[in-house]
């Protein structure tokens, strides 16, 4: 599979070869967002990828959406980033930090002022918190105003350029999987009637806001974007997919950014539009059927062979084998991934899973 060990440039990164560490929530922060020692070591243990994505990140306080997530909205959050970015570094890795607004999917439980989580229009997302005590579910959100959004792009800006400081090669802001960004692009969970809603150039507004303001932040080169089309993650829902894509493409491409993430959702030939859409570089999670998850690196060099990507992001496999590109090259074996220390705890199916001898 020679093609995912090809170099390949994403804004001004230089990428040593195309298996990318996909953003994986692994809920081990602190109370307070912050990251820890074990968190260094985890991503210091797959700076061998040809970049890190990072678990999602809340850029604000109201962004999170479970339990022990991390964050870059407070000092103490981007001191503690920097031991994580130092490491990766240190080994020769590249590292960009995924920022997760949650949006509706949140708990008050989640927020000091025990406040609402944020959505562009009151509608609940069907799911259910996990939390110590119990599962809770997600309750109706409260509408964001305008000055909601104006001071959540904002956020999106702010935390960009508190990843820089924190030593991070860029930012990809996550609009997929059903988190914030996605709702507002998704008719199913934005049903406003002001320019953020009804049409789909409103309905785009939002995500092209943020990654703008980011961009305009932190520079383009340094910032990209996340989307998961057709997906229905968390109860959202598109009844417009193509044209909603296809609108949202043309709307960042003329920024240059560095690169765009798709989440395939048994859709290959939605993956083909974007790809031939889209001038820049293409990262793909490949899942072009229902018997593709977790992704392999088949999957991902046959998509690469077929044209449809630049690079390849996996998770489950990079979580299980922080030496993955080795074992690929070698042809396995793979360590099998323990799903009961998927979110939580301590080392344990974190930091021991153990490389090839």
């Amino acid at each position: 599979m020679k093609e995912l060990f090809e170099p390949l440039s994403a804004g001004k990164l230089e990428l040593p070869n195309r298996l990318v560490m996909a953003p994986m929530t692994r809920s081990r922060a602190g109370a307070d967002g912050t990251v820890t020692g074990l968190t260094a070591e985890y991503y210091r243990q797959r700076a061998g990828a040809g970049l890190i994505i990072t678990e999602g990140t809340q850029p604000s306080v109201r962004g999170q959406g479970y339990v022990d997530t991390p964050g870059l909205h407070s000092e103490a959050q981007v001191a503690a980033w920097r031991a994580v970015t130092g490491a990766v570094h240190e080994e020769g890795g590249r590292i960009f930090a995924q920022l997760m607004h949650s949006g509706r999917v949140g708990h008050p439980v989640l927020y000091p002022d025990g406040g609402l989580p944020l959505g562009p229009s009151p509608i609940a997302s069907g799911d259910r918190l996990y939390t110590p005590d119990g599962m809770l579910d997600h309750p109706v959100p409260q509408e964001m105003t305008t000055a909601d959004i104006a001071r959540t792009v904002e956020d999106f800006a702010v935390a960009a350029r508190n990843a820089v400081a924190a030593g991070f090669d860029g930012v990809e802001l996550h609009g997929a999987n059903g988190y914030l960004i996605q709702q507002f692009l998704a008719d199913g969970s934005n049903v406003r009637t002001d320019a953020y809603g009804g049409t789909v150039a409103n309905r785009i507004r939002f995500a092209v806001e943020a990654v703008q303001a980011a961009a305009d932040a932190i520079g383009p080169e340094r910032v990209a974007l996340r989307v998961s089309p057709g997906g229905t993650s968390s109860g959202v829902s598109e009844s417009d997919t193509p044209e909603l894509y296809s609108a949202l493409i043309a709307a960042l491409a003329p920024l240059d950014l560095a690169y765009l993430h798709v989440m395939e959702e048994l859709n290959r030939e939605m993956t083909r539009r974007i790809r031939a859409a889209w001038p820049g570089t293409l990262i793909l999670n490949p899942h072009p059927t229902a018997d593709s998850f977790p992704a392999t690196p088949e999957l991902g060099a046959q998509a690469l062979r077929d044209g449809v990507a630049d690079a390849i992001a996996l998770g489950e496999l990079w979580l299980a084998n922080p030496d993955l590109p080795a074992r690929v090259k070698a042809g396995g074996p793979y360590n099998e991934a323990d799903r009961a220390t998927f979110y939580g705890g301590d080392h344990r199916g974190y930091t021991d899973y153990p490389p090839l001898p």
